[in-house]
Formats: structure tokens, sequence, C-alpha cells
């Protein structure tokens, strides 16, 4: 199935926003299975002007800002959660990269956004396509924001 190859492409943008919007893993695989819902609902409106992962991170980031504010019957995609595992990872690593997703966790959602964004090595172009804002503002905003990741990591 077309919509089942999409999310399986695109299941590591899926994992990033669900690890920087939510603590535990209960909470992170309720909103994996919501963002899944969410494009399973708008893929067939999906006309392909933006690129595939332009669109998932549209639905994902906007579903992970809004997600629990309005609930919706018990539907949940039929697949499971896969799990996303850091191949290598030595302790130290792994405690940094969990000092690193602790403080993102505390930005303000938007600037969040712009971070998962800017960790999957998308350019300022194509971050402001996804977030409607311009390219310098792009710009100006990662520069605050890692600014701002600086000052909490070293706490």
């Amino acid at each position: 199935m077309e919509f089942e190859q999409l999310l399986g492409a695109h299941q590591g943008i899926i994992h990033k926003v669900c690890r920087l919007y939510r603590d535990s893993r209960e909470d992170r695989e309720d909103l994996y299975q919501e963002i899944a819902y969410q494009l399973w609902k708008s893929y067939p409106a999906y006309r392909g002007e933006a690129g595939h992962s332009t669109w998932v991170y549209r639905i994902a980031l906007n579903t992970a800002i809004a997600a629990f504010r309005r609930r919706r019957p018990d539907v949940r995609y039929p697949g499971e959660m896969p799990e996303k595992q850091a191949e290598g990872a030595d302790e130290e690593q792994e405690y940094r990269l969990q000092l690193f997703w602790q403080a993102l966790r505390q930005l303000p959602d938007g600037e969040k956004a712009l971070m998962v964004l800017y960790l999957e090595d998308l350019n300022y172009r194509e971050i402001a396509e996804v977030t409607g804002i311009s390219e310098n503002h792009v710009g100006v905003k990662l520069n605050r924001i890692r600014t701002k990741l600086k000052q909490l990591l070293k706490q």
C-alpha cells in the first residue's frame, strides 16, 4: 500500500517529533499513533505540491502541538510504533543525547518545531516552506534557539 510505504519512509521524522514533544514512552506511542492517523486521514487530499517530507513534517508538527486539545474517538493506525534505537551508542553518548533531548523539551513549541526541522538537515528555505516564515526569520530564530540551548545545557 502506498500510504504504508510513505509512513515507513518517513518514520524517522515522526519519531523525532514524538521524542521532542513527549517525555514518556507511552505518550510518544500515543502521539505516534495520532500523527499516523492524521497522515492517513489527510493522505487522500495530498496533491503532491509539497514534497512528501515537507507534508509529513507539517502534519506531524501541527498534530504534536495541537495533540490532546480535542479528543477524537479511539481510532488507531493498525501498525505498531517501530522501535528506533541508536545503533552503537555507548553510555556516554546516550547520556549526552538524553541531556540534549531534555533541553529541547524545555523550548516553546514553535522553537521545538524549528529545531526538529534543523536536526533533519533541512536548509533554511525548506524550513521556511514547512513553517510558513521567511528564510531570514528562520536564520534569526535558529541562532537564538542555539544560544538558548547552550545555556540550558550548561545548567
